[in-house]
């Protein structure tokens, strides 16, 4: 671990990110390459965009998340997550995905969103970064994967809808963040910063709540 100065240093100890959070990590791969492969198969691409898709989808929030906090990032010197990326987006071929329903994208992607909103918190605060930062780095985990995905795919950004998707990985981060300093064991506050982001991705997904528009004069 870094050695941090004392203006750095969290509020409480907390234990490292490995193995507590494994589990977690390597789901939010693989939902989030699943999405992007699906993205891909919707606009009939071949298996090379479908991997280039799943890849980008899975692992650009959390290289830009370990730049900014001065970390290695995360999936260089090791093979297991591009190896999963690839797995999925052979899958999602494999299996067809034009048969798929087409709000399949959505919900894995919702469940990623969870996933990382969690995971991209924990990692930040590990190494010490203060708790609001913190957050913001498990928004960005967890959200600019699938902004980059939907770039790629010609779809509008989500930034440019009303769309209820960032908030929900600010949900599930902020969530987190605040259950740990509150003094909760990290595998509760884990589940339940995952469940509330996705929960609140499910809710628009299913009832196509928005959040409210500007109204100028």
């Amino acid at each position: 671990m870094i050695a941090l100065a004392p203006i750095m240093a969290p509020p409480m100890a907390l234990p490292p990110l490995e193995p507590v959070l494994a589990a977690i990590d390597m789901a939010g791969v693989a939902v989030f390459a699943v999405s992007g492969a699906l993205a891909a198969a919707r606009i009939k691409q071949t298996i090379v965009t479908f991997a280039f898709f799943a890849v980008i989808t899975a692992i650009a929030g959390g290289t830009l998340r370990d730049l900014l906090i001065g970390a290695p990032v995360f999936w260089v010197g090791r093979s297991d997550y591009l190896g999963i990326c690839l797995a999925a987006a052979a899958a999602v071929w494999l299996l067809r995905a034009d048969r798929w329903r087409l709000d399949a994208l959505l919900w894995f992607d919702a469940v990623g969103l969870g996933a990382y909103s969690v995971l991209g918190a924990t990692k930040a605060m590990s190494l010490g970064v203060p708790a609001l930062p913190s957050v913001g780095m498990g928004v960005l985990t967890a959200s600019f994967g699938g902004i980059v995905r939907d770039l790629l795919a010609g779809e509008p950004s989500v930034l440019l809808r009303r769309e209820i998707y960032v908030s929900a990985a600010a949900l599930g981060a902020g969530t987190y963040v605040g259950l740990t300093l509150a003094g909760l064991a990290m595998w509760p506050a884990a589940i339940a910063g995952a469940a509330a982001g996705f929960g609140l991705r499910a809710l628009a997904i299913a009832t196509g709540l928005k959040l409210p528009g500007y109204r100028g004069d």
